[in-house]
């Protein structure tokens, strides 16, 4: 990927962030966030509120959505027997009713086990430990585990969150559609269904593809030499539909503008040598850093991430770390709010 790239320092990735700008919150209208735009070719920056993008949009450019849905992924309970309490993260469905999860505290929770939660309408027997400390466990339940996780469930909301959500909906975009995450693909927090109607009718094509996001996506990177870092791991799924819709905005000259670093991850998985975006399904390890050459995104839409993530490494990658961390800067001087219910930055 990075071809002779040896080493790339996860210091060059960092900035100070004051906490005040670490959004709580989301506003009460999506679209009224605001925007920075920047040109990742020049560098050069301007303010907007989120709804103008349609402005920057052409007709015949494709908009990438991804269309994966949160699961209410966080169960508070205890453990039967002793009734210290626990908390489970759910991952990974591995098939039927066993999932992997992470549980805290871990230690208690060796396999054999037996977790019980919103009074025993839920149980979790403890299979075994895997990779990175994760459990295997087996839920029982009357009924459609769908609908018990939906009424014990919490939204997992990212770790420098410390407000609690008011609405569910709000860490759920508004196209959401298989569910699978265990967080949101934020960048399409902003969107309304009337913001996406008029991105359609000034002739833009809309593109659907899914990546259910892990909650490896806030994992720090912890190796100093960044191509040492292992990417987790994500399923995606591109259908035919959807690979037609990018193939052929490629090959009359339109723009590929992903939502997300996680439709962008999806698109660059799912592409050839070429640039010729396959339909199917997989999971996706791509790790994406300066040197990168992008076969398909030529513009994304994003928020704002953590200094020295995999995710501002891949948005510097498209607009060059300079200009981003320039970008950053200028954000921060004109307090715009930062991470999962933060502004945004349409990078073109």
């Amino acid at each position: 990927m990075g071809g002779a790239l040896q080493e790339l320092k996860k210091s060059d990735f960092t900035f100070e962030l004051p906490e005040e700008l670490i959004a709580q919150d989301p506003l009460e209208e999506r679209s009224s966030s605001r925007l920075l735009v920047l040109n990742k070719r020049t560098g050069a920056m301007s303010h907007h509120v989120f709804r103008e993008i349609v402005n920057y949009l052409r007709p015949g450019d494709c908009m990438v959505l991804n269309d994966t849905k949160v699961i209410p992924a966080r169960l508070l309970g205890e453990r039967e027997g002793t009734g210290a309490h626990v908390e489970v993260l759910l991952l990974k469905r591995r098939g039927g009713d066993i999932w992997e999860t992470l549980v805290k505290p871990g230690r208690k929770c060796r396999p054999g086990a037996v977790l019980s939660f919103g009074g025993g309408l839920l149980k979790a027997e403890v299979l075994e430990t895997v990779e990175e400390g994760n459990r295997l466990i087996r839920f029982e339940y009357a009924g459609i585990f769908e609908e018990v996780l939906d009424r014990l469930g919490e939204m997992p909301l990212p770790p420098y969150i410390t407000h609690k959500l008011q609405d569910r909906n709000r860490y759920q975009t508004v196209y959401a559609k298989y569910e699978g995450s265990a967080a949101a693909p934020t960048a399409g927090l902003h969107f309304t269904r009337e913001l996406l109607e008029q991105i359609k009718a000034a002739g833009v094509r809309i593109a659907a593809v899914t990546l259910h996001v892990g909650l490896g996506t806030f994992r720090p990177v912890k190796e100093e030499n960044v191509l040492e870092h292992h990417m987790h791991s994500e399923y995606f799924q591109v259908s035919e539909e959807a690979a037609e819709i990018i193939n052929r905005t490629k090959a009359e000259g339109g723009r590929i503008v992903c939502v997300g670093t996680t439709s962008c991850r999806t698109v660059e998985s799912a592409a050839d040598e070429g640039g010729m975006v396959h339909s199917g399904s997989g999971n996706t390890e791509i790790f994406i850093y300066p040197g990168y050459r992008f076969r398909v995104t030529d513009a994304l839409v994003t928020n704002f991430h953590l200094p020295e993530s995999t995710l501002v490494m891949l948005v510097s990658a498209l607009a060059g770390r300079e200009n981003v961390l320039n970008a950053y800067e200028e954000a921060i001087r004109e307090r715009y709010r930062f991470f999962s219910f933060g502004d945004a930055m349409l990078i073109m």
